[in-house]
Formats: structure tokens, C-alpha cells, sequence
């Protein structure tokens, strides 16, 4: 294979609101942290133990608009992007690193309000809708049972 590739799929919660940043051109970027969770249990302790990654996002024009408008710390969401590295000189003189994803598509799955409920009454609510960005074109979709329960064979 010659060809190479850069993507990822992350889901997550927002870890705050979405910070908008406009330009002179009339472009923005959106930047807004994302959190995945890893569970195991622990063979020594029998402890459950939960890790937390933390992931830097970054959306553009239409799409940080949108994303900005319904989004808010604690909401679940689905983006798909690339890897981009940034550095730059720290107020200290020393550089600094940070690894971004760069969002291509997202799916916005729950708020933080359907969450919570949902956990309180055991997780029975099926999923209402999610709203999809597929080249900045938004739309709602609901979901059947058998796209929220996937029976796939591997």
C-alpha cells in the first residue's frame, strides 16, 4: 500500500462549552475539549477502574457555528476528523506541543440533560435523535432499536 492515512473516531463529552474564535475574513474556528473514558476491572484488587483522555477539538466555519449553538459542556458527541500537531513559544520561552483533531464530520448523540435521565431511569429511554454533519449540511435523524442495539458478528 503506498497511500497513507490520518483519521480518527472519537466518542466522548464535552468537557466545557464551545470557544469560538473569528476571523477578519469572516472564517472561525470552534475549540472545545473532548473526554473518552477506558473501564477494566482490576485482577489484583477486583477494583473498577476508570481512565480518563483528554482530547483537543477543533471545527471550522459553518460547522463550529453549528456546533456552538447546540452543544454544551457535558454533551455526548461523535466527530470524526484528523490529527493535526501545532507548537508554538510559550510566554516562558520554551515551546510548546499540542496535538488537535480536526473535525471532517460529527454527530451530536445526547445532551447532558437526556443523559442524566436516562441513567436515572436505568437507561431504558431509547435515543430521540441525532443531528448530523455530512459537508455542512445538518439533519435529524431518528434512530430504530436496531441501530441503537448493533448485532455485528466480530
Amino acid at each position: 500500500m503506498s497511500g497513507t492515512l490520518n483519521k480518527v473516531m472519537l466518542i466522548g463529552h464535552l468537557g466545557d462549552e464551545v470557544k469560538m474564535h473569528y476571523f477578519e475574513g469572516g472564517g472561525c474556528i470552534g475549540r472545545f475539549p473532548i473526554a473518552t473514558n477506558e473501564t477494566y476491572t482490576n485482577k489484583q484488587t477486583g477494583e473498577r477502574v476508570t481512565n480518563t483522555d483528554w482530547h483537543n477539538i477543533v471545527v471550522r466555519n459553518k460547522a463550529a457555528e453549528i456546533c456552538e449553538k447546540y452543544l454544551s459542556k457535558g454533551d455526548k458527541v461523535y466527530v470524526e476528523g484528523r490529527l493535526k500537531n501545532r507548537q508554538w513559544q510559550g510566554e516562558d520561552g520554551n515551546t510548546r506541543y499540542s496535538t488537535e483533531i480536526h473535525v471532517q464530520d460529527f454527530t451530536f448523540l445526547t445532551t447532558k440533560k437526556e443523559s442524566m435521565s436516562n441513567q436515572q431511569s436505568g437507561g431504558q429511554q431509547p435515543q430521540q435523535n441525532a443531528v448530523t454533519n455530512t459537508s455542512n449540511s445538518v439533519q435529524s435523524t431518528p434512530l430504530s432499536n436496531s441501530e441503537q442495539e448493533d448485532d455485528l458478528p466480530f
